[in-house]
């Protein structure tokens, strides 16, 4: 995993990176393999995970969602992200 400098600050990209990285140990993916699956490279998984924005594509972001059994719901509300209480906090 990279290391190299802070992630940002932002709240809901840690609860993203969280999610995304409790799915995928819970379904016993490693990074290179989702990143595999996915078709995106390596280094794009690690900045998800560790809730660097700036790498940061949709399209990218979306075909990982998926390959994970998760979706991206647009719906009505003040949060910037909204991540299910079953995905939170989940035992690996």
């Amino acid at each position: 995993m990279r290391t190299d400098g802070p992630p940002d600050e932002n709240p809901w990209l840690q609860v993203l990176a969280q999610a995304v990285r409790t799915q995928r140990k819970r379904l016993g993916l490693t990074q290179i393999e989702l990143s595999d699956l996915a078709g995106c490279g390596p280094v794009f998984i690690y900045d998800v995970e560790s809730g660097r924005k700036s790498t940061l594509r949709l399209d990218k972001l979306v075909d990982v969602l998926n390959v994970l059994g998760l979706q991206l719901a647009i719906e009505r509300g003040n949060q910037r992200l909204h991540v299910s209480e079953q995905l939170r906090d989940a035992p690996h």
